[in-house]
C-alpha cells in the first residue's frame, strides 16, 4: 500500500469551500485526463480518464464511493479501478482557521493487488506524494476561483454584464499542473 497525506490553506471560509467541496463531479474534473464522471446516486459514481506511462495511453474507469458524509469538514471515500487490481481509499478534512480562510487535508491510500502488487507500487509510491500535492492545490485555485467569480457578481451594478469567467484555460490549467508536479 502507498499513501499520502498533503494539506493546503485556502483563501475562503470554510461554507464556500464546502460548496465547492460536496460537488463530486468537481472532484473529477480535476483528475489528469478526465473524461467523464456518471452520478449514479448520491455515494457513488464512475470517472473515465485516460491515462498514459510512456508510449502507453489506455482509458480506465474508476468506481469511486463516499462512505461518509460528515460535511463541511469530513467526506470519506474508497474507489476501484474496473478491470486493475487496484482499489483504495481516502479522506477530505476541512478546519476553518478564521472567517477568511480554510485548512484542507486530503488523504489517499493506493493498495495493489497481484503478482504486480510490488512493483507498481515501488513506482507509484514517488508519485502519488506529487500528485496528491498537486491535486490539493487545484482544488483550492478552484475554490478560490468559485470565490472571486461570485464576489465580482455580488457586486454588479444592475443592468451591468456579468464578469467573465475565472476558470483558466485546459493549457493553462495543464501547464500550472505540470509546473507543481515537477517543479
Amino acid at each position: 500500500m502507498i499513501e499520502t497525506s498533503q494539506s493546503v490553506t485556502v483563501a475562503a471560509p470554510l461554507a464556500a469551500t464546502w460548496d465547492y467541496a460536496r460537488d463530486v463531479e468537481r472532484w473529477a474534473e480535476i483528475m489528469p485526463g478526465y473524461q467523464s464522471c456518471a452520478i449514479a446516486d448520491a455515494d457513488n459514481s464512475l470517472w473515465t480518464l485516460k491515462v498514459g506511462v510512456g508510449g502507453l495511453v489506455r482509458t480506465v474507469r474508476v468506481a469511486v464511493r463516499v462512505e461518509r458524509w460528515a460535511g463541511p469538514a469530513e467526506v470519506d471515500f474508497t474507489f476501484r479501478l474496473q478491470g486493475d487490481p487496484v482499489e483504495g481509499g481516502g479522506s477530505y478534512r476541512a478546519v476553518p482557521l478564521d472567517d477568511a480562510r480554510t485548512a484542507l487535508t486530503l488523504a489517499v491510500q493506493v493498495r495493489g493487488s497481484g503478482p504486480m502488487a510490488p512493483m507498481w507500487e515501488a513506482m507509484g509510491g514517488p508519485v502519488l506524494p506529487r500528485f496528491a500535492r498537486a491535486f490539493a492545490e487545484d482544488l483550492r485555485d478552484r475554490i478560490e476561483a468559485q470565490g472571486q467569480a461570485e464576489g465580482q457578481a455580488e457586486g454588479q451594478v444592475e443592468g451591468q454584464a456579468p464578469a467573465a469567467s475565472v476558470r483558466p484555460s485546459f493549457l493553462a490549467r495543464c501547464r500550472a499542473w505540470l509546473r507543481r508536479l515537477f517543479g
